[in-house]
């Protein structure tokens, strides 16, 4: 149905609730980077209207932090744009602090704790090789 696939993939040793918030910031980064996977608002029976949502399904995977460290790689050799997000954007409190503190690591030494991307199924699936469904 699509030739694009969704996927996000999270360290697998977070705490349920950073698992949550990562999720929901990668998720954010796909849409602004993509509008066009956000399809029309939802109206229940008695005409209520509901805000829109993707379009398409979202993967989301758990990987080990080499798994995940191997991924990124994968994401930067492809030119492949991705939602990312460090361990150390726990400690903020807003965007602006977390692009700050982002910005102070390279690839090789973030702290990655998830990844977000969206390309051709089997670029997808080539660059998460080794990522498992999340649990």
């Amino acid at each position: 149905m699509f030739d694009t696939k969704i996927a996000i993939v999270l360290r697998d040793d977070l705490a349920p609730w950073q698992e949550l918030n990562v999720t929901a910031f990668l998720t954010s980064g796909i849409i602004a980077q993509h509008p066009a996977v956000i399809g029309e608002a939802y109206r229940d029976a008695a005409g209520h209207v509901y805000n829109p949502m993707s379009i398409q399904p979202i993967v989301v995977l758990a990987a080990d932090r080499e798994t995940l460290r191997a991924v990124h790689r994968r994401t930067l050799e492809r030119e492949v744009t991705t939602s990312a997000y460090i361990e150390e954007m726990f400690a903020t409190g807003h965007d602006a602090a977390n692009r700050e503190v982002f910005a102070k690591f390279a690839p090789d030494d973030a702290k990655l704790v998830g990844l977000a991307l969206r390309a051709e199924k089997k670029i997808v699936d080539k660059i998460t090789k080794g990522a498992k469904m999340h649990p």
